[in-house]
């Protein structure tokens, strides 16, 4: 019996020792991991994923083509570029893109797989990485951005291209005077029409679109704003005296957007000082 009641004395003890144990274990354990994870916290931070890189077929020398290689890397879309320069023509490019136009881009969400035009090709993007910030999503701020690209396109380029082009060993477009056989006193005459038409438009943009803001996209520039800049890059070639605001217009945007910008500018640049060194040879 006395062995029995030992036995029976070392089990309550037992089990006390247990339940004190099992309790107090849960106390140090909880004191412990809130320390442990706060240590550890900072080192598991993720960084955000990149954007997927665009893929870019484009002309160095062109604005058109440098304003999506500016909206590309400012929008940190990471472009991976593809010199087209003598290829638009070939088989495989007309298949894919028969309008043989550059800047083109390839995304298979797209419903042929390419597409063209700058202006369709920020706004596609804008839209799809949801870059508000270059694109707003309010439709009243949206539709001033759209009305200064449409102008642009549709009013102020159509006056660059024709001042320009010859300067630049451009073929002109189809009904343009600088197309036809007219003699080259006309054409030089319609060129210098088109340079002084410059200037309505210009002003359109200082008073109406900008009004009094930095950019037409507010304090931050938006694709209004990328493409107007890579528009007015072109004057350079016939050294046409940009008002004292576009000047400062300018470099803001290229301070602002920094290499994104400066380096498809550099491209523009080295191509037209190229053909001005040329013709004064």
């Amino acid at each position: 019996m006395a062995k029995a009641a030992t036995k029976s004395a070392k089990k309550p003890a037992a089990k006390a020792a247990a339940k004190v144990t099992a309790k107090a274990a849960p106390k140090v354990t909880a004191k412990a991991a809130p320390k442990a994870t706060a240590t550890a916290a900072p080192k598991a931070k993720v960084k955000p994923a990149k954007k997927p890189g665009v893929k870019l077929s484009m002309l160095r020398p062109s604005v058109n083509n440098m304003t999506v290689r500016v909206f590309a890397r400012a929008a940190g879309l990471d472009p991976a570029e593809t010199d087209a320069w003598g290829h638009t023509r070939s088989p495989e490019f007309l298949a894919r893109n028969p309008a043989h136009l550059t800047p083109m881009i390839e995304d298979k969400g797209l419903p042929r797989g390419v597409l063209w035009e700058s202006c369709a090709i920020m706004q596609y993007l804008a839209n799809k990485h949801g870059l508000d910030k270059f694109y707003p999503k309010a439709p009243a701020k949206r539709a001033m951005v759209d009305s200064a690209m449409f102008y642009l396109v549709g009013t102020l380029y159509p006056y660059v291209a024709r001042a320009t082009y010859p300067a630049l060993g451009f073929p002109q477009y189809a009904g343009e005077v600088g197309h036809s056989d007219a003699h080259p006193d006309k054409k030089s005459e319609a060129q210098k029409a088109a340079m002084a038409a410059i200037a309505e438009p210009l002003e359109v943009f200082h008073s109406f679109f900008r009004d009094g803001k930095p950019f037409i996209g507010g304090n931050n520039p938006s694709i209004a704003d990328i493409r107007l800049a890579a528009t007015l890059e072109f004057l350079a070639v016939i050294d046409y005296a940009l008002p004292k605001w576009a000047k400062e217009y300018m470099a803001a945007l290229e301070k602002k957007l920094g290499k994104a910008y400066a380096e498809p500018a550099g491209d523009v640049r080295g191509y037209i000082a190229h053909v001005k060194s040329q013709a004064r040879a």
